[in-house]
């Protein structure tokens, strides 16, 4: 069963370029690269991975690109584009060229119009990316979930992947009104979903796998394993989570599934969301 951790970023650290990582966020506040990652994936028995944007820059998205040229187990890349740009076309003729780049990605949930995915040069510039091929991740909050059901069904031909469950407010123990959106949006065939994240939307310290599991079963019953896959979230998941712990409770997560269903889960999801090789 290849092994494939769908969720990940690189970064050399600055504190002004990474102004989110707070100080409460010491585990983090450093650089982390491919040799670093390199050696989490072979102790977890991973087979490859697939790095996403954590700046929203165009140098980022190459730089990303490079290191996929330069470790095999890199298997693609969700990069940042313009998506708003008039320019958007000619950015993407350039930079999709590259054989890795499998998706794109924009920071919704820090966008201080709750409604900026619904913007018509942001829906153009999503348009603009099936002619290439490439599928987009939605970085959102659960409370975004009612737009993105609309956002999404403005596009029933793009492929979409959904990070991190979509944020559930696992730290304050609720899990409605997030369960029943979740299900209305897994209702789209073209969405598939990432299990990332999770123990980061909890208390960083006091988080049990109890309370992680019923998240996880939602998403697994409203996607099915077949639009589910597996991502680790690291760096940013070591705030609350070893990388090697993460990955054992997935695998306790879908220990019921079948054989092939826990294929799909661990690596057959995300090759063809990302038509990965």
């Amino acid at each position: 069963m290849t092994k494939i951790d769908a969720h990940h970023h690189f970064w050399r650290y600055d504190p002004v370029e990474y102004s989110w990582i707070s100080e409460d966020m010491s585990a983090i506040r450093r650089s982390f690269e491919p040799p670093d990652l390199a050696a989490e994936l072979k102790s977890a028995g991973i087979d490859g991975a697939v790095s996403v944007q954590a700046r929203q820059s165009l140098e980022e998205t190459w730089q990303l690109l490079t290191y996929a040229d330069q470790n095999d187990f890199i298997k693609g890349v969700v990069g940042w584009v313009p998506l708003t740009s008039p320019d958007l076309n000619r950015t993407l003729a350039t930079v999709a060229t590259h054989p890795k780049l499998r998706a794109m990605r924009h920071v919704l949930q820090d966008e201080p119009d709750s409604h900026y995915m619904l913007r018509e040069d942001f829906n153009r510039g999503i348009a603009a990316l099936q002619p290439f091929r490439l599928a987009y991740d939605i970085l959102i909050f659960e409370r975004h979930l009612p737009q993105t059901i609309e956002f999404v069904d403005r596009h029933p031909n793009q492929v979409f992947v959904v990070d991190h469950l979509a944020k559930p407010r696992v730290k304050d123990g609720l899990i409605s009104p997030w369960r029943e959106n979740i299900r209305k949006l897994a209702e789209r065939p073209n969405v598939y979903c990432k299990i990332s994240g999770l123990a980061t939307e909890a208390d960083h310290r006091h988080w049990t796998e109890d309370q992680l599991r019923p998240y996880m079963e939602v998403v697994l019953e409203a996607f099915t394993p077949k639009r589910v896959m597996f991502g680790s979230d690291w760096p940013v998941c070591l705030v609350a989570i070893r990388y090697g712990e993460w990955v054992k409770i997935v695998e306790r997560s879908v220990a019921t599934l079948s054989t092939g269903e826990q294929a799909r889960v661990w690596g057959g999801t995300a090759r063809d969301a990302y038509r990965l090789s």
